[in-house]
Formats: C-alpha cells, sequence, structure tokens
C-alpha cells in the first residue's frame, strides 16, 4: 500500500475511533435499533435523490447493507446500549480484521503473507491483552454482542471487496437503503411505539442536543468519510492489507473514551496499544527486496509516483 493510501487508512481509524463516544452520547436519547435505522435513513434519502446507484451486482449491494450497515450496527448499538463500555466496544469490534482475513481466504482466496502474518497475529495479541484486561468490568452478553457486529462487519468488508465498485462511494452511500425498514420494523416489535414517538418528539430540545450531534458525527463523519476512503481501499487493495489498519481504531477510542467520559487508560492497555500500532505498521510494510533492491526500488517508484 502506498504512503498516500496509509495515510487515508490512519484517517479512517481516528474517525471511526472517535465514532464511539459519539455513539454513547447518541444513545442516551435514542434507543439503539432505531438510531441505526435514523442512521441509515439519514444517509440513504439524499442518496437515492442525488447519487446514481452504483454499478455492481445487486447481492453484493445487499451483502455490504447486510452486513456493514445492518449486522454490524444492530449488534454494535445494542450492545452498547446493555452496557458495552465505549473503549471496550471500539477494542472488540475490531475482531473484524482477522474475520475479514479469514473470510477473505476462506472466500476469496486470498494468500496471507508470512510479513502480514506476523503483524496481525502482534496486533490480535495486543487486542488480546486488552479484551482480557477490559472484561473484568464488562459482563458477556456486550462483549458477545460486539463480536457479532464485527462478523457482520467482515462479511460486509468480503462483499465490498467483491462488488469493485467503479465508485466506491456510491456503494458507500447506497449500502444505506438496506438497513432502514428492518430496522424500524424490529424498533417497532422490542422498543415499542411509545419509545419511538417519545425519542424523535423530544430529539429538538436542548437536553437532547449532545444526542443528536452525536448522531449527526456518526452520519456525516463515520459514514460518509470514513466508509467513502475505506471502499475506495478494498477497491484497490486486497481485504487482507486493508483490513489490518482497523486495528488502530481502538487505540483511538480507548483514548478518546479516556477524553470524553474519564475512562483512563491504565499501563497494560497503553503497553498493548503500542502492540496493535506497531503489528499493523509491521503488516503494511512493503516486501524487503523493495527496500534493500535500488535497482528494484527505483523501478517501483517510478510505476507508482503520480
Amino acid at each position: 500500500m502506498p504512503p498516500r493510501d496509509q495515510f487515508r487508512a490512519l484517517l479512517v481509524a481516528v474517525v471511526w475511533g472517535l465514532n464511539f463516544p459519539a455513539t454513547t452520547i447518541a444513545l442516551e436519547h435514542f434507543p439503539p435499533m432505531l438510531m441505526v435505522a435514523l442512521r441509515f435513513i439519514l444517509v440513504a434519502v439524499p442518496a437515492l435523490v442525488f447519487v446514481p446507484r452504483p454499478r455492481v451486482p445487486l447481492r453484493w449491494l445487499l451483502g455490504v447493507g447486510l452486513g456493514i450497515g445492518l449486522l454490524q450496527f444492530a449488534f454494535l448499538y445494542v450492545g452498547i446500549a446493555a452496557g458495552m463500555p465505549s473503549g471496550l466496544a471500539s477494542l472488540v469490534l475490531q475482531a473484524s480484521a482477522p474475520f475479514t482475513v479469514l473470510l477473505g481466504g476462506l472466500w476469496l482466496r486470498e494468500r496471507l503473507s508470512r510479513r502480514q502474518g506476523i503483524g496481525i497475529a502482534v496486533a490480535v495479541l495486543g487486542l488480546a491483552v486488552i479484551a482480557v484486561h477490559r472484561a473484568q468490568v464488562a459482563a458477556l452478553l456486550p462483549v458477545l454482542l460486539t463480536l457479532c457486529g464485527a462478523l457482520g462487519w467482515a462479511f460486509g468488508n468480503v462483499c465490498s471487496r467483491q462488488a469493485r465498485a467503479p465508485k466506491p462511494l456510491h456503494l458507500t452511500l447506497w449500502m444505506s437503503i438496506v438497513p432502514p425498514v428492518p430496522m424500524l420494523v424490529l424498533s417497532l416489535l422490542f422498543e415499542g411505539p411509545h419509545r419511538i414517538a417519545d425519542s424523535l418528539r423530544t430529539s429538538l430540545t436542548l437536553e437532547a442536543l449532545p444526542s443528536v450531534l452525536g448522531l449527526l458525527y456518526i452520519v456525516v463523519i463515520a459514514t460518509g468519510v470514513g466508509y467513502g476512503i475505506w471502499n475506495i481501499l478494498l477497491s484497490r487493495h486486497p481485504s487482507s492489507v486493508v483490513a489490518p489498519f482497523s486495528m488502530l481504531v481502538p487505540v483511538v477510542g480507548v483514548l478518546s473514551s479516556w477524553l470524553f467520559f474519564d475512562e483512563l487508560p491504565d499501563l497494560v492497555e497503553l503497553v498493548a496499544g503500542v502492540a496493535v500500532v506497531g503489528g499493523v505498521l509491521y503488516a503494511s510494510r512493503p516486501p524487503r527486496v523493495l527496500l534493500e533492491n535500488p535497482v528494484v526500488a527505483v523501478t517501483h517508484s517510478s510505476r507508482t509516483s503520480p
């Protein structure tokens, strides 16, 4: 992956890391299933009006919407509403990276290099250390719900890779048409019409303002900007190369949760976070031959420079 795309992947990690405290704040007012529906309604309506349908097979459009849109966020939001701390949620959801690599290998026959394998293993080890340490303060059910969200994200990643959309941002916007209807039905069944009506009726009050701003951040920045860049990267590179960058998200998530909610990370989490960052950076380095062979390096540079 060239440096420009590495920077874009890092930017996505920051955007998605800040998404977790924004989600926690938004869920203080909106019930979780309704919030999933609102999130994607606010994206789907302008997409249907102003954005042409992406030229991808319908099955992959539905697959991306089902995995990334519906399954990931339904399980994640319900998990956070059930008591999952935002910092821990940002960590556990990154199980999507090894899930994506596993699905890519089984489904797409993508081969994992030795360097990528070592880097991902180090990053996963760092994630496991943080998970074991933080799981002491979280119930089991919210963790399992968030893991289900991670599996949904991985499924959506592989579908996005298979879609190979000529304009990935169009795919990002159009996949938002999938979650609203089923999530509204689920919200009516499990959250009830009274709770839905009450949250919508009071959404313009001063007390609801932080939650509304959190929802807008999720819609505009996390969805529009974050997934737009992410799908561009997946269209250019194998999912096994792109997915490890998502392991940087919990670093931002833990730090931002510390700033917003005073969830202070301790030494164990900081050391494990360094392992996550180091593993991702190691996995994304170019092959050693390009660094040691000047002729090959110059040839490679001349082919990739603008």
